[in-house]
């Protein structure tokens, strides 16, 4: 046996990392915490090659609260997670998103903003002509409505975020290790001995699966199964001519999305449901016919200077979507005493992984949440049929 901890952590991004440094940081925990993860490079990593941005304009109370937690987490930073004075920079810019409703999408937009801004959130909402005048490069040809957060919302460096979770938490003592968790069974309704791919073993107080896309295979060595699956999302880059002053995070109706990068410009889109396999772990391949038949057209007609633009570099992360309602699935694994889980975030992430890493840490330290009550979220909710049905899904 290599060692023994009393919490070890499958999976070492975003939410990996938040989840050790707010346990290293909780005044209630004393213990041992190993990180497990067979990727310290990150080079495959979510948390690494998303988008990497933030937004309260979701539809669901739950999930505006988790970004309202995140944004003032972002914010603050420098202070909370520096280390023997270096404060780590994101590059947080406060752009909004700004995502357009067709008359058909008008009354949801509304409905959705008027709980946004219930809940504290500064979004903004316009119908198409004062679109027009906020945003004068916008075609508004087809839209009804708008909404855009002034502050709270935005883009920045996600690989800074999870090395900064990781910088702290490794100075608070949680040790991280190469490897990924190959093999574990419960006894009784626990997990003691975990089995790691470096041919090591480890004992364990609770265990926590958060990696990613290959958690659905972990949990189910605890009998329970996951409707998680790998799916392909792509990001474009390209130069602009013309200059087009703030330029915000743009979601058009038909999904497609584009936000400032440096001197140009970032996109995507998730495919149609028929050009959405599930896909193989090492499937990074990147399909430059899908932006040149659906994420440039769709730009070039809603923002006519993106009709001339020079194509940049292009990549491909995977999501670890969650079939069920596409949001994350966190808590205790149901029938297990000390087996958590946080997955299925459907490409929300790296945005919640402050709420969520605070949320876990309250629930193996407690045995409850103590701040934001995400019991809504819990794994259980497969089981009772009962999803938390997310409008503002991108």
């Amino acid at each position: 046996m290599a060692g023994t901890y009393d919490v070890v952590i499958a999976g070492g991004a975003a939410v990996g990392g938040s989840i050790a440094w707010h346990l290293a940081a909780d005044p209630g925990f004393r213990g041992r915490i190993l990180v497990l993860e067979p990727d310290p490079g990150y080079a495959r990593a979510a948390s690494a090659l998303s988008a990497a941005s933030i937004r309260q304009q979701f539809s669901t109370e739950i999930n505006v609260r988790i970004s309202l937690h995140g944004i003032a987490f972002l914010r603050a930073i420098g202070d909370t997670l520096a280390v023997d004075g270096e404060r780590p920079d994101i590059g947080l810019h406060e752009g909004g998103y700004l995502f357009l409703a067709t008359p058909a999408g008008a009354a949801t937009l509304a409905e959705n903003h008027a709980l946004q801004k219930h809940l504290g959130a500064d979004i903004a909402h316009f119908d198409a002509a004062g679109l027009v005048a906020k945003f004068p490069w916008l075609s508004a040809e087809g839209l009804a409505a708008g909404s855009w957060g002034r502050t709270g919302e935005g883009w920045f460096d996600g690989y800074a975020l999870l090395q900064a979770f990781r910088r702290k938490a490794r100075s608070l003592g949680v040790e991280y290790r190469k490897a990924a968790l190959a093999d574990f069974a419960l006894a009784g309704s626990r997990a003691g001995e975990l089995v790691l791919s470096d041919g090591s073993r480890v004992a364990c107080g609770a265990l926590v699966l958060a990696a990613g896309t290959a958690t659905r295979a972990l949990v189910a060595k605890a009998g329970f199964d996951i409707p998680v699956a790998a799916k392909k999302r792509m990001i474009f880059t390209f130069e602009c001519r013309e200059k087009l002053a703030g330029f915000p995070l743009l979601i058009d109706p038909t999904g497609v999305y584009c936000r400032p990068e440096g001197t140009g410009f970032l996109c995507g889109s998730a495919p149609p449901a028929d050009r959405d396999p599930d896909v193989a772990a090492d499937d990074f391949e990147v399909d430059h016919g899908f932006f040149d038949e659906v994420v440039w057209p769709t730009l070039a007609a809603r923002v006519p200077a993106f009709e001339a633009i020079r194509p940049g570099r292009a990549w491909a992360g995977h999501y670890d979507m969650n079939a069920f309602d596409h949001n994350a699935l966190v808590g205790r694994v149901p029938g297990t005493a000390n087996v958590y889980l946080a997955n299925g975030f459907s490409g929300h992430g790296l945005q919640q992984s402050p709420a969520v890493g605070r949320a876990v840490a309250e629930l193996v330290v407690d045995g409850r949440f103590r701040t934001l009550d995400l019991s809504a979220l819990g794994p259980e909710r497969l089981a009772a049929n009962r999803p938390v049905v997310e409008k503002n899904v991108v």
